[in-house]
C-alpha cells in the first residue's frame, strides 16, 4: 500500500499543483535524453573506442567535416528496438545523438570544434518503406524519417538564418542574447520570431552582428524521376529544406536520394486557415545517384535470352537487336539499327587538356508525312532507361536547357531545370524539329556538341550537366521532301545546327507496290497478335537488350587504332568523294569522331573479344 501510494502521489500533486506538473514533466524529459545520451555514446565508443564509428569520427576530424554518416543497418544491430522507435519519431532521438557526437568530439578531439561550431548526424543505409518518392509521400510519414529518391528541379539561393542574435544596451552595459528556432527545427519547441530592438526597461538595443551565429539555408524542390512518373499524370514535387554543410550539395538535374524529418509547416501568419499544411523535408544527408544501367536487375527468362544473344553471330545478333526495336513498324533496319547504337552510345573522354569529347550520338529523321518518325520516337521513348520527350512547337529555349525563376512565396530567385538537364545520361526526344524558333534553336548549340548549359542570369552564374543524345524527327518545309535541294534547304536549319547531329536519315514515302503489298502484309501480323519481323527473325523483348551494350558508355572502352582507324578514314574520303560527284548530300553526315562514337556503340552489341575492325566495315556497309 505504502508503494502504491508513493506511485500514485505525484499524479495526485501534479492534478491539483500545475506548475509542479511542469517541473517534474521537465525533468522526466531530461531524464530520458540523458539516458538516450548514454545509449548513443555507448554506441559511438563500441570495442572501447577503437571499433567502426571512432575511426568514422577521426576520419571527420581530419577532413575537417561536422557531419557523421551513420549506417542503420549498423545501428539496428546494436539496438533494434531504438532503430525502429528512431524511424517513427526522430524528432526525439537526433538531439540525444547530436548531444552523444559533440560531447565524444570534445572528449576525444577537444581542439576541433570551436563555439559557432556544430555537428549533426547523417543516416544511410536500408530505410525500408521509409525510402519514398514524392508521390509516395502521404500524411502516415508525417514526422517520420524518410528518404526521398527523386531528381533535382530547382534550387535557390544560399541564404543565412540567424539561430541566436547578440544585443548590447549601451544606458546599462547588458548584454542581451535571443535564441530562433522556426518549425523545421529539431532542437527544440519554435520560438517567437520577434527581432528584440529594446530591453524590458524600454531601453535601445545594438545588434553585435560579429557575435550573432548564422546558418546557411537553402531550399531545393526534388521532383519524381521522369521514367517513374505515371503516365498522362503530372510529377509530384516536394520542397527540401538543406541547412549548414548540405547547402550547394546538389544543383539542378542532379539524380539525389535524400534522407531528412518528413514536416508539415502551417501557413503564413495572417493567411485563413483552411486545415491544409504545406509539408516539407528537412534534409539530413543528400546522397548522389547515379544512372548506372549495368545495376539494373535481370530475371531468368532475360538471363536465358542474353545467353541465346550469346551464341549468335555478331551480324545474326546485331539484326535481331535492331529488330526488337519497334517491331511494329515495318522496315527502316537501317534507321533502327542507329536508334540501337544512340541507345548503347560511345565512350566518352576527357583529356588531360580539359577537353571534353562527347560518346552520345544525336540523330535526326528527316521526312515525308506518314513515315513512321514519331513513332520511332515513342519507341525509342519506350526502351531507353532514361528519356524525356518534348516538341519542337511547345519547347522554347529556357525550357529545354534552363531556366531563372522566381518563387512567389518567397520572392527569391531559384535556378530550374529544363528538358536536357533532366535527361541527363539519358534521351531528349524532339518531334517537330524543324516548328522550333530561331532563337530557341540557338540555345541548344551548346548543350549539343559541349554537353553543359551555362546560365549567367539575375546575378546566377552556373554549368549544368546536359550529357545526353538527341533523338529529332523534321518534317520539309514544303510538305514532302524536294529531291533536288540539300538536307538544310529541305528542313531550314542551319548548318551550324545540322552539323552537331551525327546521322541523319531521309525516310521517304515511295510510291511502290511492292513496298505497300510489304506494310499492308506487316499491318495485318501485327492486328493478328503475331511477331512481325522483316527477314523470319523473332524480335526480343527491347529491354533485354539493354544491359547488353552498358560497358561501351560506362567503361573507357575501344579506340579505334592501326587498321581500324585507316579504314574510317577511306570510309569518309570515299563518302566525301561521292557527294562531289553527285553534287548533293546522301543524308549522312560523318566526322571521325562520329565514326568512333558509332563504332564503340556497334562494339557494344558484341560478347566476344575486341574487332575494331569488323565494326568500322559493318558502319561503312550500313552507310
Amino acid at each position: 500500500s505504502i508503494t502504491s501510494t508513493s506511485h500514485h502521489f505525484p499524479s495526485l500533486a501534479l492534478h491539483h499543483f500545475p506548475s509542479l506538473a511542469m517541473e517534474f514533466a521537465l525533468e522526466t524529459s531530461e531524464e530520458i535524453r540523458q539516458a538516450r545520451k548514454r545509449l548513443f555514446s555507448s554506441f559511438l565508443e563500441q570495442d572501447h573506442g577503437h571499433g567502426l564509428y571512432a575511426e568514422k569520427v577521426r576520419t571527420m576530424v581530419e577532413s575537417q567535416k561536422t557531419r557523421l554518416l551513420v549506417d542503420l543497418a549498423d545501428f539496428r544491430a546494436f539496438d533494434g528496438d531504438t532503430a525502429k522507435r528512431l524511424m517513427k519519431n526522430p524528432i526525439e532521438y537526433m538531439p540525444a545523438f547530436e548531444d552523444a557526437l559533440d560531447e565524444y568530439i570534445r572528449q576525444e578531439h577537444p581542439k576541433f570544434l570551436t563555439p559557432k561550431m556544430n555537428v549533426a548526424v547523417g543516416f544511410t543505409g536500408s530505410f525500408g518503406f521509409h525510402r519514398v518518392s514524392p508521390r509516395e509521400l502521404l500524411s502516415g510519414y508525417l514526422a517520420t524519417l524518410v528518404q526521398v529518391d527523386g531528381i533535382v528541379t530547382k534550387t535557390t539561393l544560399v541564404r543565412p538564418k540567424v539561430s541566436r542574435s547578440v544585443h548590447y544596451c549601451e544606458k546599462t552595459g547588458e548584454v542581451i542574447t535571443r535564441e530562433y528556432r522556426d518549425v523545421t527545427s529539431n532542437t527544440g519547441p519554435p520560438t517567437g520570431a520577434s527581432y528584440p530592438t529594446r530591453d524590458d526597461k524600454g531601453n535601445p538595443l545594438t545588434t553585435e552582428y560579429g557575435h550573432c551565429k548564422y546558418v546557411d539555408h537553402q531550399v531545393v524542390v526534388i521532383q519524381e524521376t521522369p521514367e517513374n512518373a505515371p503516365a498522362g499524370q503530372l510529377p509530384r514535387s516536394v520542397d527540401v529544406i538543406l541547412e549548414g554543410d548540405l547547402v550547394d550539395s546538389c544543383k539542378p538535374g542532379d539524380r539525389v536520394a535524400i534522407s531528412g524529418i518528413y514536416k508539415a509547416v502551417p501557413s503564413k501568419a495572417g493567411a485563413p486557415t483552411t486545415g491544409v499544411f504545406r509539408t516539407v523535408v528537412v534534409g539530413n544527408h543528400v546522397a548522389a545517384k547515379t544512372m548506372d544501367i549495368a545495376d539494373m536487375p535481370l530475371s531468368p527468362v532475360d538471363i536465358r535470352r542474353v545467353n541465346e544473344l550469346r551464341h549468335m553471330h555478331h551480324a545474326e545478333r546485331f539484326t535481331v537487336l535492331a529488330n526488337s526495336i519497334a517491331p511494329s513498324i515495318y522496315g527502316h533496319s537501317v534507321v533502327k539499327k542507329a536508334i540501337l547504337l544512340m541507345l548503347l552510345g560511345g565512350c566518352e573522354k576527357n583529356l588531360q587538356n580539359g577537353t571534353h569529347l562527347r560518346g552520345d550520338i544525336n540523330l535526326l529523321l528527316v521526312g515525308d508525312p506518314g513515315v513512321a518518325k514519331s513513332q520511332m520516337l515513342r519507341a525509342t521513348m519506350k526502351v531507353a532507361p532514361l528519356s524525356v520527350s518534348t516538341t519542337g512547337r511547345g519547347s522554347s529555349g529556357v525550357g529545354l536547357t534552363a531556366a531563372v525563376t522566381t518563387d512567389q512565396t518567397t520572392g527569391e530567385r531559384r535556378l530550374e531545370a529544363g528538358a536536357m538537364v533532366l535527361a541527363d545520361r539519358g534521351v531528349v526526344c524532339i518531334d517537330e524539329f524543324d516548328k522550333m524558333g530561331d532563337i530557341d534553336r540557338v540555345t541548344i548549340h551548346e548543350a549539343m556538341e559541349q554537353q553543359t548549359v551555362t546560365i549567367a542570369k539575375a546575378g546566377i552564374h552556373c554549368s549544368l550537366n546536359a550529357r545526353c543524345s538527341v533523338f529529332g524527327a523534321a518534317n520539309p518545309i514544303y510538305g514532302t521532301y524536294d529531291h533536288s535541294m540539300s538536307i538544310a534547304r529541305n528542313i531550314a536549319l542551319p548548318d551550324s545546327l545540322l552539323s552537331r547531329f551525327d546521322l541523319v536519315f531521309v525516310l521517304l514515302d515511295k510510291m511502290s507496290a511492292r513496298q505497300d503489298r510489304g506494310v499492308a502484309r506487316h499491318v495485318l501480323q501485327v492486328h493478328r497478335y503475331r511477331h512481325p519481323s522483316d527477314d523470319g527473325m523473332t524480335p526480343l523483348d527491347p529491354l533485354t537488350g539493354v544491359p547488353l551494350g552498358t560497358r561501351a558508355r560506362l567503361d573507357n572502352g575501344p579506340v579505334t587504332a592501326g587498321e581500324g582507324a585507316a579504314l574510317a578514314d577511306a570510309a569518309i574520303v570515299g563518302e566525301d568523294e561521292e557527294d562531289e560527284r553527285a553534287n548533293a548530300t546522301n543524308g549522312m553526315y560523318l566526322k571521325f569522331s562520329e565514326v568512333a562514337a558509332t563504332a564503340q556503340g556497334h562494339r557494344g552489341t558484341q560478347m566476344d573479344e575486341d574487332d575494331e575492325e569488323d565494326d568500322e566495315e559493318d558502319d561503312e556497309e550500313d552507310d
